[in-house]
């Protein structure tokens, strides 16, 4: 039986092919002048899962092919140099005016009523995470039947009253990682068994970009170069519709919206009906051909980095499609059924196709509530500006305001000094005026905190009463300034006019020359460390202060570090002046040696530092986002390289070669845990993060003295460990069960973890006697999620480096529950401790998270650059 179902799956691929199947889903002729993705690349729609290159020869071959219906435009091109293409198609006569229609909806997007003759636009993007395989072909056979479609009314009538952007490919190389993989493991046919090889990817898997990150939640971070790219065409489009299709488990059906809860705040009941409209037309032409599908549940819209989130917030109407996923070719459901690769093409051909018509057919009300919800974030909110203030941070502060322009944030340079509700400011300041067409993206980004509706946290309090899983998605904290370790303040009163900030403006250095002495870096910001290290690579003689000192008659802090001229060669000083004027770092001349307080550069309490060597584990066993974005943050923001090893080769890697050993979230087995132990042993420093952490807590490999904790009155009995005695029949002693109360304390699992944090900023506290807090003594705002929590160390064993606050001043920002707020106050998030020789630095969440805590980043230099200096 099985076998007959496999065989009527895979003959099924041709009977979706071609054109897919446009003669079988939409009835009609077909322009023969039009290439079908067989002629170009060799195989049919649906037969195949597309490569990357294989996607690129398409859309040249359609944009030859139908050059007056088209655009091809490049807009990114990935790490591993892979381009991305968008390719716009209308009718002929729209095309001809495609680019006034663009300047219209500039012009809308200003807040201006619509032009008479505006076009809507309306964005179809697919493929962000790369494994999630079937939109990108269906991308493709949408863009053919755009183009290709004869006689067909409904085709007809989205190129006559709209603009569609297709964007097929968000994530080029995570694709080619999926590909590559997929098509060395196929045999003589595709095999439906979910457990075949071409269905079990190799690590890392293809779902994240070449830095392993997930770029569906990068939007407003701007850490990749496909996001970046993606935002400037997004404002140079300003589409009304957006949607980011994607792929969900095998086993499930099809998901499209209106989105589940919660919402976030600043998202408009119009936008919220106009989703049940678009809705609609999906779910009228999936009854047509009996395909099922839910809505309003899993998917919510409160995360700003969406890819359905933040074009939304930018007013646009923005959506997820979640199709069951074959992972290949074929895939046998639990139930017996096989899904197709065909049939997934042909369900994301379908709600796009749906999406598309919907617009074209309402053009005039997709524009109208567009420039409403775009004019009302002007007019319809009370006034006031965030300002951001440079004298803490200032590298990170310069940083934010060009990502918030990057999004079309309208951000101001205040030339001079002005005094706003209480507070000074000094030249230079960054304001951010409330009332512009981005205000609402800009009030769910920079407000301290984006509120959870009332009634949804009190469901997600009661489902946990009845020991049900909460529904929340993902984080429910993102606060940008908090998120930079930079002071965002809210006031009413007016600051003056100053300047326009260029996103892509160079950060202006303060310095970067050197006295009589030599030069001082203070340690406040990542321009900073990035330029220390770069310095290093530079073989320049280095040293840090572990205290405060004052010299020149100006305060340094901790971490500050020292060139001195005559020690190095004046070509080498001569690159980093220049390096700190690329950077745009902060350096202050210093005449002599002398200081007014604190130590002087030859005491002990300054540390001579050196280029770090730095190896990290790689592969099976480490969570690969946790991975990608350690990786990023060192060797991007950072520029220090790093060297990945594969976790099985641990045991025989010569580690020696190595002054930093990085192990993120994940569980490595015990010969390499065994590995990194004895690598402390000889004088190493290991950086461990998260969940890696409970494995070095066990008694054979421990490097830290603490335990992790079981949920509040709760114990982790033997975690981790195996009965030895197999064949004992467990028994237990006669009991009463006296009433519901007891009855409900005797089935609660006594070994319960914490509940799960979705996600929240929480305040620290630094214990400022430890190197590892340096530019940190008021404590960082932190993330964090999850159920780890850790004992305290003692002090005889370590230092409990940064501690969470008490628990009425732990929560930032962000929705935490109310037993993890209390368990959590004055447990440890960044731990120290010595073995042999070196030292081993615990994260008890990762600082490096999807790369956008850039107010972490020295946190993560303390441990990559001091620490190896206190073990020689």
């Amino acid at each position: 039986m099985l076998k007959s179902l496999r065989a009527a799956a895979l003959l099924g691929l041709a009977a979706v092919a071609g054109p897919l199947a446009a003669q079988s889903v939409l009835q009609g002729n077909f322009d023969p002048s039009i290439p079908t993705l067989e002629q170009t690349v060799g195989h049919p729609t649906g037969a195949q899962v597309s490569a990357p290159h294989e996607i690129t020869d398409y859309l040249e071959a359609l944009h030859q092919a139908a050059p007056q219906q088209t655009r091809l435009v490049r807009y990114a091109t990935s790490w591993e140099g892979r381009p991305l293409h968008y390719l716009v198609i209308s009718s002929a006569t729209n095309m001809a005016r495609l680019d006034a229609n663009k300047a219209a909806m500039a012009s809308i997007a200003g807040g201006s009523t619509p032009p008479a003759g505006t076009l809507p636009v309306t964005w179809l993007s697919y493929g962000v995470h790369g494994n999630e395989i079937s939109s990108s072909d269906a991308a493709l056979a949408l863009a053919y039947h755009l183009l290709a479609a004869q006689g067909d009314a409904r085709t007809d009538n989205i190129l006559a009253n709209s603009y569609v952007i297709i964007d097929p490919s968000q994530n080029p190389d995570g694709r080619n990682r999926f590909v590559t993989n997929f098509r060395n493991a196929l045999g003589l046919e595709p095999s439906a068994d979910r457990f075949s090889a071409e269905h079990d990817e190799p690590w890392p898997a293809g779902r994240t970009n070449h830095y392993l990150f997930d770029l569906n939640r990068d939007w407003f971070a701007l850490t990749q170069p496909e996001t970046r790219g993606k935002v400037a065409a997004l404002l140079e489009w300003n589409p009304v519709v957006f949607v980011d299709a994607h792929e969900m488990g095998g086993d499930e059906t099809y998901y499209f919206p209106p989105a589940a809860e919660p919402f976030n705040p600043n998202i408009t009941a119009e936008q919220k009906q106009k989703q049940v409209l678009l809705g609609r037309a999906i779910a009228r032409d999936f009854d047509q051909l009996g395909i099922p599908y839910f809505t309003r549940e899993i998917y919510d819209a409160f995360y700003p980095g969406y890819g359905d989130t933040w074009p939304t917030l930018q007013g646009a109407i923005g959506a997820t499609f979640e199709q069951a996923s074959a992972r290949g070719l074929a895939w046998e459901r639990t139930d017996g059924d096989v899904l197709t690769y065909a049939e997934g093409v042909r369900n994301h051909f379908l709600s796009s196709f749906a999406y598309a018509e919907t617009v074209a057919q309402n053009a005039d009300r997709f524009l109208a509530d567009y420039a409403a919800y775009r004019r009302t974030a002007v007019q319809g909110r009370k006034g006031g500006t965030y300002l951001i203030d440079l004298s803490q941070r200032r590298w990170n502060a310069e940083s934010l305001g060009r990502r918030l322009a990057e999004q079309g944030i309208a951000v101001r340079r205040i030339g001079n000094g002005f005094s706003a509700c209480g507070k000074s400011y000094p030249q230079g300041a960054l304001a951010i005026d409330r009332n512009q067409p981005t205000g609402r993206l800009i009030r769910s980004l920079l407000d301290r905190d984006t509120p959870l509706d009332a009634d949804f946290v009190r469901r997600q309090e009661e489902r946990r009463t009845d020991g049900q899983p909460h529904e929340l998605y993902d984080t429910t904290a993102w606060s940008v300034g908090m998120m930079s370790g930079v002071d965002v303040a809210v006031c009413s009163s007016s600051v003056g006019q100053g300047t326009p900030l260029d996103a892509l403006a160079p950060i202006e250095p303060r310095s970067a020359e050197f006295g009589d002495f030599g030069m001082a870096i203070p340690w406040t910001d990542t321009g900073q460390a990035q330029l220390v290290l770069a310095a290093l690579r530079e073989g320049i003689e280095a040293r840090a202060s572990e205290k405060d000192f004052a010299a020149g008659g100006r305060s340094f802090p901790r971490g500050t570090v020292i060139i001195p001229r005559r020690n190095n060669d004046e070509d080498a000083l001569a690159r980093i002046s220049a390096l700190a004027r690329n950077i745009g770092a902060e350096t202050v001349p210093l005449a002599d040696s002398w200081v007014e307080s604190g130590p002087n550069y030859g005491s002990d309490n300054f540390a001579r530092l050196a280029a770090p060597r730095i190896a990290m584990a790689w592969d099976r066993g480490i969570t690969p986002t946790s991975a990608g974005s350690l990786r990023y943050v060192i060797e991007r923001r950072l520029a220090t390289p790093v060297v990945p090893i594969r976790t099985a080769a641990l045991p025989r890697a010569d580690l020696s070669e190595y002054d930093v050993l990085l192990v993120p979230e994940g569980t490595l087995d015990l010969p390499a845990r065994k590995a990194v132990l004895a690598f402390v042993k000889n004088g190493g420093v290991a950086v461990i993060v998260g969940e890696a952490l409970t494995g070095f807590t066990k008694e054979e490999t421990r490097l830290f003295a603490t335990s992790r904790q079981g949920a509040l009155g709760k114990t982790i009995e033997g975690a981790g460990d195996e009965d030895d005695d197999e064949d004992k029949t467990p028994l237990s002693e006669g009991t009463e069960i006296e009433d519901a109360d007891a009855y409900e304390e005797l089935i609660d699992d006594p070994n319960a973890l914490p509940d799960t944090l979705p996600g929240a900023l929480v305040n620290t506290v630094a214990d400022r006697s430890h190197f590892l807090s340096s530019g940190y003594d008021k404590g960082p705002v932190v993330s964090a999620s999850g159920d780890l929590v850790f004992t305290p160390l003692n002090k005889q064993d370590g230092v409990n480096v940064l501690r969470f606050a008490p628990a009425a001043d732990l929560v930032a920002s962000g929705y935490v529950w109310d037993e993890n707020r209390r368990q959590m106050a004055f447990k440890p998030y960044l731990m120290a401790e010595r073995t042999g020789r070196g030292i081993a630095i615990g994260f008890a969440h990762d600082p490096s998270e999807r790369g956008y805590l850039d107010g972490l980043d020295l946190l993560i230099a303390n441990a990559i650059l001091l620490a190896p200096a206190h073990t020689k």
